[in-house]
């Protein structure tokens, strides 16, 4: 595809050099003598690549680009430089340009650079436009994924209502960020009041839920407002209600059923207009028969549930979110965005992803903090890579297909995931869920093998 780029040098010579390169690539050029001119043939029209000198007349290249991005202009910039200013080079980096060429150079150096950095840029355009279509689209939310498109609906259907709702989903998914969606979508004019029931000790977590008068208890010195006061006309989001005590569930449910309050040391009902979210990342039946959550709790709170769905179940987004939270963490140490390279991509979409968003997040802020180049390779994940991802090798299978001289893939892989699958039932006592966990896999996604494999 033909591109638009500017030579920027002072020297005839060598302008007319680069022209002849990028004219044999198939693009359109044009030169400026010093950084003055080449800033007004920006003026006039956008450049897809500038190749500048560092040292010309008037402006030179370090104050073109430092001009270029007071104005907003991202345009790519590769600088050229002698033996002598590789310093100034790597200085002009720093400020955004994207790669340098060291002179004298080969033509097929030029050549490549150029190659590398249209496509770089072009990969960066993209991103840029899907992060504006995300934010365009609905919200905090980050993924144009079907799973994702589910759970907006999902959201703008429940919201409205008045009844309780479950959100289901692994660490690090975004549950409260779904609460706070249903709470913004809701038209509540109260406040979105959020509580860790697995962060605060029971001891205080009464307290902290129906608050207190003076003199209820020892450090009771004045009266105080609990959370379910202070979220009446909104949204209380229980977030880990399986880690809640038994009997402050039995308080809750009781809360939930007379919409009143008492502080703790007062007999006195205060009346409340409460919406509750809950969340867990147990699936919730199971932590019923487990013992951690109250039956009569969770048939009154799994009114409407909805499920989010974990990274892996949805690789289309990882591109979008691992460019995002680089971008955001470039910014806040003020630095230039790198590119991540498309093999790093395809790392991060084969790994497992435990940790989920939250895990993603982390590993792209240090790759800003980490990366020193143009852009984040497979290579630099592989060393901040937890473990986990490095998959372990598993034996050959053994294939009545191999005397032909080639393997099918699909029967096999087939076979290999049916035998696992079973073996997990079988080992779960057929519990859908704890198979699922042995799997490290959502039991969404093992409904889903179990009805395709006809298990």
């Amino acid at each position: 595809m033909t591109k638009r780029v500017l030579v920027v040098d002072d020297e005839d010579k060598m302008r007319r050099l680069l022209e002849m390169a990028l004219l044999a690539m198939g693009h359109h050029v044009e030169q400026a003598a010093d950084g003055q001119k080449a800033l007004a043939l920006c003026a006039q029209g956008a450049f897809d690549l500038i190749l500048t000198d560092l040292r010309m007349p008037n402006l030179d290249g370090m104050g073109l680009l430092s001009q270029l991005r007071e104005q907003g202009n991202e345009v790519p910039v590769i600088v050229l430089t002698a033996h002598g200013s590789v310093q100034s080079a790597v200085e002009a980096m720093k400020m955004g340009a994207i790669d340098y060429i060291i002179r004298p150079f080969e033509i097929a150096t030029v050549e490549l650079a150029v190659s590398r950095a249209l496509t770089m840029e072009q990969v960066q355009q993209e991103n840029r436009f899907l992060r504006e279509e995300v934010k365009r689209g609905w919200g905090e939310f980050i993924g144009q994924s079907p799973a994702m498109q589910h759970l907006y609906q999902l959201i703008r259907q429940v919201a409205p209502t008045r009844t309780s709702i479950f959100v289901v989903g692994e660490t690090g998914t975004g549950k409260e960020l779904v609460a706070r969606a249903i709470h913004q979508e809701s038209g509540r004019t109260g406040l979105f009041v959020p509580i860790n029931c697995a962060a605060i000790p029971a001891g205080l977590l009464e307290s902290e839920l129906f608050g207190y008068r003076k003199g209820a208890f020892t450090g009771a010195d004045k009266d105080r407002m609990g959370r379910f006061e202070a979220a009446s006309g909104g949204t209380l989001f229980l977030d880990e209600i399986t880690e809640m005590p038994l009997a402050l569930q039995a308080k809750l449910l009781r809360v939930i059923q007379e919409s009143s309050v008492e502080r703790l040391g007062s007999h006195t009902p205060i009346t409340i207009d409460l919406r509750i979210v809950a969340a867990t990342n147990r699936e919730p039946l199971q932590a019923v028969a487990e013992g951690r959550l109250r039956q009569d709790l969770y048939f009154r709170l799994n009114v409407l549930r909805v499920d989010v769905p974990a990274l892996r179940d949805r690789p289309d987004d990882i591109p979008l979110l691992a460019d995002y939270f680089l971008d955001k963490y470039s910014k806040e140490l003020g630095r230039f965005t790198p590119n991540i390279e498309v093999s790093a991509i395809q790392q991060l979409q084969r790994y497992h992803w435990p940790g989920n968003i939250r895990e993603l997040e982390n590993m792209m802020e240090r790759a800003a903090v980490l990366n020193r180049g143009n852009a984040v390779s497979e290579t630099s994940l592989a060393i901040d890579m937890p473990a986990a991802a490095h998959t372990t090798p598993i034996a050959p299978i053994q294939s009545d297909i191999e005397t032909s001289g080639c393997l099918v893939m699909e029967p096999q892989v087939i076979g290999l995931e049916t035998r696992l699958i079973q073996e997990a039932l079988h080992k779960a006592g057929d519990n859908k869920s704890a198979a699922a966990r042995m799997l490290e896999i959502s039991e969404r996604s093992l409904w889903y093998k179990i009805k395709k494999y006809g298990l």
